[in-house]
């Protein structure tokens, strides 16, 4: 599957969360709303470029060699991101 435009540049770890949940989505109609969800992700995520970058930054750096990702680490950053989306969301939405 081919990424949005408006991945260039984009931190690699939101890349790999946008083609997982893209493409774990086919088949029955279970997934239709989550489906319409991911199609607006590309939209969301160009008006939350910032808070998605500076997200994607946390991680890389709390993951660095073997360590993993762990909750909490990067929770600020998360919680800026998610207002960020739920906001965009509720704008378009009207």
């Amino acid at each position: 599957m081919a990424l949005p435009r408006v991945f260039t540049g984009a931190p690699s770890i939101l890349k790999q969360i946008y083609l997982r949940l893209s493409s774990s989505m086919s088949g029955s109609n279970v997934w239709s709303r989550t489906r319409e969800k991911m199609r607006l992700f590309p939209e969301l995520f160009a008006q939350c470029a910032n808070e998605a970058a500076v997200y994607g930054k946390c991680v890389a750096a709390t993951t660095t060699g073997t360590q993993e990702l762990r909750k909490d680490l990067c929770a600020k950053e998360f919680e800026a991101l998610k207002i960020c989306f739920t906001n965009a969301a509720k704008k378009r939405a009207r």
